[in-house]
């Protein structure tokens, strides 16, 4: 019997099929290459046309903190405040100094800036002055200096007051005639056709020049030279002026014409400042000066220099490591790296965020972060290869680029809560290391999720790349991830002793607290520290003594840098900063103030309240976002991981004696955000094995998801510990502790997410269940099932593979 012949059906080739989605990956290449373009654009722009703006500890200069006080009659509100910043405005444009900064903080605070004030003694003076101004008449000299005291009580009864003029002669004053209210403005002026030099012209507003003139004309009564001719101009219970009426004027007359001229031998900087105290009318509320930082512009062109050269070292050295891990496409994300350096000056400029030197830091550390997406994106796509039997390395890449997406947006979303609890809640430079670490994070997304992707697909799609697939640096699955398949151990055998041995490294770190106690930085306790530079090196022992016997038995005495001297004591006033000061010259000779910071306790106590709540909210923020994430499980292990990497960075400080400062705190919720990355790349991995096989053993999916993640946990780390290493090697002395404790938190990090959250979390899920993991034999993990597994294969780098276009 004749067999029939079944229909013939027309398919579409291989090729055919494959042109439209060639014509589509074309099309997406081109969008990205097109929008890595513009943001390169946009940011030469920028950087070309618009400076970042520097910090003070890296331009010098005068940072002062005001905090405004209610009164019987005002309240400190934040409508008060703002009135207060216009007049400080004021009178810090009349200092001259270039390019001040003054802002509102919270609701009572006032932010003033002041770049290259080295002495702010006299700034602290002018803005610290409630600036009550009063105009009297003068009823004479008092009787004796004695007067003085008595004056003041009868000044209760009459109205009248004494108090010592200019040349600290005592007056009597008649009540006030006019207020600070009713000056319009004043202006130091020169007079060069009258010869009168320097003068101050004060205007007055209409009844107030009605007042002027009656107070001037009873003055104009008495004759020349008589004390009662002169009229005191009072600021804050002083005699800022107490001129004479000039003969000119008739008696019951007065100054007319709403104005008048306040003339004697002043320079061009008395002149100024009279008709700044005249014109800056009084503030709303008392102030108080709660922080005061004053740092020498030598010390902050050192930091740059150091800080660039950081930078430059830990880059290159990044760089190289990459290079000889990943060959062609280490070089291009080493090319994405830069164009990441560019993206971020670029968004500093753009958003006027000021560039501190925890900034600086912040910006090199971010580098690592970037080398962490390029590293996720690289190993999936290694995994891609090595999973298929005819890839091509594009189809690997666009493979990996998707499959990491998650990991490297779960990771970055983690560092950028740390960040934002660093800007909202931290002051000073520590506030800006958390917009600089935002920033860089957000930069090296795109860097890496856009141009790294636009230059690698570019390379892998030319021919001479096809035909030579390992110059790529992932057509092989890399010696770490070989020695793992060969070895396959089971790490989740026993998680119990995993969790004994955290806990035991936790109890000895944790012990320093207890035993050595923390050594707080004047943020958490308030005082003054203040580092010398002297002309020959002074042994702090003997500074010691040499403060004690100046009355100043409690001062903390360490050597810092190359030869500086760092004294810290209570709380000192100006005039006690000036004999701590003559001691240490007495012993170092030539002796230079290159940084003095106060802090007053009641901002040291909320600094230290701020920091617990900072911690806490860190804390609280991961576990939420990753039990949204993911699972509440997995959120639990993570953060119970990181409360054991807090105790541990702390307890190893407490043993070392480091300060724990704001800089501290800066690198404390630095490795709270980038210590958890591992653990969330990590339970990523997991979660996507439960999608592929849930009935799995949990700890055995654990196990995989350790080994296939391991060698991004490596190579991660090289990245992250040679910048770090750079920054505690090369950069400025201050950022040698926040270098050590990332250092320490990256170790400690990485171990606590295989071997603390890991185990943690297989334990919860085995309550969870209702019963223990199951424990099976085997070894390593051979002769076992491993359902959990499913991409086990030859390793990539033992076969021969033909490319496929």
């Amino acid at each position: 019997m004749k067999r029939s012949r079944p229909p013939s059906r027309t398919r579409p080739s291989a090729r055919t099929g494959s042109r439209p989605r060639s014509r589509s990956r074309s099309r997406s290449l081109n969008v990205r290459a097109l929008v890595a373009l513009a943001v390169m654009a946009a940011s030469v722009a920028i950087a070309l046309t618009m400076p970042v703006r520097l910090g003070l500890d890296l331009r010098g200069g005068t940072q002062i903190v005001l905090e405004t006080k209610s009164t019987d009659t005002t309240k400190a509100d934040r409508e008060a405040t703002d009135r207060t910043v216009e007049v400080l405005r004021g009178r810090i444009d009349a200092l001259g100094v270039a390019e001040p900064t003054i802002v509102r903080s919270g609701e009572n605070r006032v932010v003033v800036e002041l770049p290259g004030v080295q002495d702010p003694k006299q700034a602290a003076d002018v803005l610290g002055r409630t600036a009550q101004l009063t105009v009297h008449s003068v009823l004479g000299p008092a009787e004796k200096p004695a007067d003085a005291a008595e004056g003041k009580t009868e000044a209760a009864k009459d109205g009248e007051r004494v108090l010592p003029d200019e040349s600290g002669q005592s007056l009597r004053l008649k009540d006030a005639t006019l207020t600070g209210q009713d000056v319009k403005g004043a202006d130091a002026r020169f007079d060069q056709q009258g010869g009168a030099g320097w003068h101050v012209t004060v205007d007055f507003k209409d009844s107030g020049g009605d007042r002027w003139a009656q107070v001037t004309g009873e003055a104009a009564c008495h004759p020349a030279g008589d004390p009662q001719r002169r009229v005191a101009i009072v600021l804050d219970n002083k005699i800022i002026s107490s001129p004479q009426v000039d003969p000119s004027v008739a008696c019951g007359a007065g100054i007319t014409g709403g104005s008048t001229q306040i003339t004697g031998s002043f320079d061009d900087a008395e002149a100024r400042e009279l008709a700044l105290l005249v014109k800056g009318g009084a503030l709303p509320v008392p102030v108080e000066t709660i922080e005061q930082r004053t740092i020498g512009a030598t010390l902050g062109d050192e930091a740059i220099n150091a800080g660039a050269w950081a930078a430059v070292i830990g880059t290159a050295l990044t760089a190289l490591f990459i290079i000889v891990v990943y060959r062609l496409m280490g070089a291009l994300a080493t090319v994405a790296l830069l164009c990441y350096g560019l993206i971020s000056y670029a968004a500093l400029a753009a958003v006027g965020a000021t560039l501190t030197l925890p900034g600086l830091a912040g910006f090199v550390l971010a580098i690592g972060m970037a080398v962490d997406a390029n590293v996720l994106v690289f190993e999936r796509a290694r995994e891609e290869q090595a999973a298929r039997t005819r890839p091509s390395t594009r189809s690997a890449l666009t493979a990996g680029f998707r499959s990491a997406f998650s990991a490297i947006a779960d990771s970055n979303i983690t560092t950028l809560i740390a960040a934002a609890l660093l800007f909202f809640l931290a002051s000073g430079p520590v506030k800006g290391f958390g917009v600089t670490l935002g920033i860089g994070v957000l930069a090296s997304m795109v860097s890496a999720l856009v141009i790294t992707r636009v230059l690698a697909e570019f390379a892998a799609s030319r021919p001479a790349v096809f035909r030579r697939p390992r110059i790529t640096g992932i057509s092989s699955t890399g010696p770490v991830r070989d020695a793992l398949l060969r070895r396959n151990p089971f790490l989740m055998r026993r998680p119990r002793r995993w969790l004994a041995a955290s806990l035991v490294v936790l109890v000895v770190a944790g012990s320093g607290i207890l035993v050595r106690g923390l050594n707080f930085g004047i943020e958490f306790t308030g005082g003054r520290l203040i580092e010398y530079s002297t002309a020959t090196q002074v042994d702090p022992e003997r500074a010691r003594d040499a403060l004690a016997d100046a009355g100043f038995p409690r001062a903390v005495v360490q050597s810092s840098g190359d030869g500086d001297l760092t004294v810290r004591t209570e709380e000192l006033t100006d005039a006690e900063a000036a004999t701590v000061t003559k001691a240490v010259a007495e012993l170092g000779g030539e002796t230079e103030k290159v940084r003095d910071e106060l802090i007053g306790p009641s901002l040291g106590e909320e600094l230290r309240r701020d920091a617990l709540i900072a911690l806490g909210l860190a804390l609280a923020a991961q576990l939420a976002y990753l039990a949204a994430r993911f699972r509440l499980l997995f959120g639990t292990a993570a953060v119970g991981a990181l409360a054991h990497d807090v105790v541990i960075l702390v307890g190893v400080f407490a043993w070392l004696g480091k300060p724990i400062d704001g800089v501290f705190l800066a690198a404390l919720l630095t490795v709270i955000g980038y210590s958890v990355n591992d653990s969330v790349v990590l339970f990523d991995r997991v979660r996507e094995l439960l999608g592929k096989e849930r009935k799995a053993p949990f700890d055995r999916l654990t196990n995989d998801a350790i080994l296939q993640t391991l060698p991004r946990t490596v190579n991660t780390g090289m990245g992250a510990v040679l910048i770090l290493a750079s920054l505690a090697i090369l950069a400025d002395d201050s950022l040698t502790d926040f270098a050590l404790a990332l250092l320490i938190g990256v170790v400690v990090g990485t171990y606590s997410s295989v071997f603390t959250a890991s185990p943690l979390a297989v334990e919860l899920h085995g309550r969870d269940a209702g019963t223990r993991p199951a424990r099976r034999g085997g070894g390593k993990g051979r002769g076992t099932a491993k359902p959990g597994k499913p991409d086990r294969q030859t390793p990539a780098s033992r076969t021969e593979r033909q490319e496929v276009p």
